[in-house]
């Protein structure tokens, strides 16, 4: 339907033509659809057949791929040419894909799971190597630092302040052309990866750090946090010296701490930074916040030991959420294959080859 709006049954077929193109939805309420989808008026197709030949993209081959590089409207799926078995073998290869796909849904779910479970691992194993050490009989003492139980005995607290420079940046006018495109790469919080960050999108001059005070270029090593908006929390190291955006807070010349246990220890810290961050709306883990930090120190080698182990097992982690990853990126393929195999008949839904 072209029209703006278009109440449809439960049980109702379409297509979306707009952000995830070519994607099929059989709708299960009573519901409205607007113009980026195109539905099927007095559809006498067996819906759920259907459903699985558009979810595979078979009828889109020439026309380009499932998702976004699609360029659909009524006229295009008109005049689609759509395989045709008898109803009996239709509503088999429907039963056959209904049993198939949900072993392969249920598949995917397990490994999605297991990757939430590693990802809790993580965070565990972070926080407490951060807050109580490696040396699980270290005599303990209460911490004073709100949202933190025991430390051991021999970290100090400190503020945030003694242990960093702490500042930020701007983001110069972009009529001016002689402000972009120098030597000095020019952080986004869109950079901020849990990594060192190395290259940037966006330069900037000599010029614009000798024209705004507030552009720094902070050095080799500093941690960079983004303080508000979609990215909040967000961290990366500089790889190289760099100037921020607003959008960031940096943490330089550390004095007697280690760069990547600060790394560690902000990402430990986020959620409750987020958590006193919320004020009207949108959180916002401003300087101030971020200043007021008092942070339980050990000594500089425990900090080197701490950081060089949860390098190691956040790695090993990291590679097995990974491979879990690769995995249920191969499910999702299979279930496209098996769908499209089974609904142009490369497949009889019996288990016997046709070809």
């Amino acid at each position: 339907g072209k029209s703006k709006s278009v109440a449809l049954e439960p049980g109702e077929l379409f297509v979306s033509i707009a952000a995830t193109v070519g994607k099929p939805i059989i709708t299960k309420i009573k519901c409205c659809i607007h113009d980026g989808f195109v539905y099927f008026v007095g559809l006498h197709e067996n819906r759920e057949y259907l459903y699985y030949l558009l979810s595979c993209g078979e009828p889109y081959k020439g026309l380009g791929k499932l998702g976004t590089q699609l360029n659909l409207n009524t006229d295009t799926i008109g005049d689609m040419y759509l395989p045709r078995p008898s109803r009996k073998e239709e509503e088999e290869i429907v039963q056959f894909l209904d049993r198939e796909t949900a072993e392969i849904d249920a598949l995917v779910a397990k490994k999605e799971r297991l990757i939430e479970l590693l990802q809790e691992q993580r965070t565990a194993l972070i926080t407490d190597a951060v807050t109580k050490g490696l040396d699980p009989n270290a005599r303990m003492k209460d911490s004073g630092v709100g949202g933190l139980d025991d430390i051991p005995a021999h970290w100090e607290v400190m503020k945030v302040t003694w242990l960093f420079s702490i500042g930020s940046g701007t983001t110069p006018p972009s009529e001016d052309s002689g402000y972009y495109g120098g030597e000095v790469p020019w952080i986004t919080t869109s950079e901020l990866r849990e990594s060192v960050v190395v290259a940037t999108e966006k330069t900037v001059t000599a010029k614009a750090l000798r024209d705004f005070p507030s552009l720094k270029l902070h050095p080799k090593d500093s941690v960079a946090v983004a303080m508000y908006g979609a990215t909040i929390g967000r961290l990366g190291i500089l790889g190289v010296p760099a100037a921020v955006n607003q959008a960031c807070c940096v943490f330089s010349d550390p004095k007697g701490s280690d760069t990547w246990f600060w790394f560690y220890w902000l990402q430990m810290r986020r959620s409750y930074l987020i958590s006193l961050g919320y004020g009207g709306g949108q959180p916002n883990l401003s300087q101030d916040l971020l200043r007021s930090m008092r942070v339980p120190t050990p000594p500089l080698p425990e900090q080197r030991a701490i950081a060089a182990f949860l390098d190691r097992e956040t790695a090993k982690i990291d590679a097995l959420a990974a491979t879990v990853r690769e995995a249920i990126e191969r499910l999702k393929e299979l279930r496209i294959a098996l769908i499209s195999a089974a609904v142009t008949g490369r497949i009889d839904v019996r288990g016997e080859e046709l070809k």
